[in-house]
């Protein structure tokens, strides 16, 4: 396993953002299995984030159960974080309802999750169509059998799940939502993602979302197999 995460790095206190429908907070995991490019959650991805305590987390929790709807987790890459399971099982413990980020390239740990009921809602990155998707990883090569794995217990589950893809100008075209199409098949719910403007990147290269029209454009492809699509920030 990649990550020998111990605990969360990072704690956003409150967002109605994250979690549709839910005043929830974000607990980040620190690692990644990627290397995209225009990724600005560095510190995390490098691990150069200081790990919270167990005590500090719990504490959090247990002041803010009243408050809080939902937790969210994300990253990094969640999934690969070996604590997760036992820890959501206290979260559901305290009526919290769960939403997990993942960049589903590791269907296993997954599928451990929605089988123990663990989960309440999953955001499933599909980073690019099938043809740039390594090089939108920052990898040589992926398995998209992977993926494709991730996509289908998520369908097959019940649980409520969005696709998203974090666009990029000269990263990402219109005519790769074609492609996106063709290799998720549709589904209830697809977001679309601008990457922020100029904003430090794991790459160190600075990008720019597509314009307001390239992004309606994308979306209207969507539309084709997607019951809602949103694109956010517009």
């Amino acid at each position: 396993m990649i990550s020998a995460e111990r605990c969360f790095r990072g704690l956003q206190k409150t967002t109605l953002l994250d979690f549709p429908g839910k005043v929830a907070c974000v607990l980040f995991v620190g690692g990644c299995s990627f290397n995209c490019p225009y990724c600005y959650n560095c510190s995390l991805v490098k691990r150069e984030e200081p790990e919270l305590t167990w005590a500090a987390v719990r504490d959090f929790l247990a002041h803010r159960r009243k408050v809080l709807e939902g937790v969210c987790v994300s990253g990094g890459e969640p999934t690969l974080a070996p604590f997760l399971p036992a820890f959501l099982s206290e979260v559901k413990e305290l009526g919290l309802e769960v939403k997990l980020d993942t960049n589903g390239y590791h269907p296993e740990p997954l599928k451990i999750l929605l089988d123990a009921h663990l989960v309440d809602f999953v955001a499933l990155d599909i980073k690019n169509s099938p043809a740039k998707y390594a090089a939108t990883c920052g990898l040589p090569a992926v398995d998209l059998n992977r993926i494709k794995t991730s996509l289908d217990l998520l369908q097959a589950s019940g649980v409520t799940h969005e696709l998203r893809t974090t666009v990029a100008a000269g990263l990402h075209d219109i005519e790769d939502m074609q492609e996106i199409l063709s290799f998720t098949g549709g589904g209830a719910r697809f977001a679309l993602q601008p990457v922020q403007r100029d904003a430090v990147s794991l790459s160190g290269r600075r990008f720019v979302p597509p314009t307001l029209a390239t992004l309606r454009a994308m979306g209207e492809i969507l539309k084709e197999s997607f019951n809602e699509v949103i694109i956010h920030g517009t």
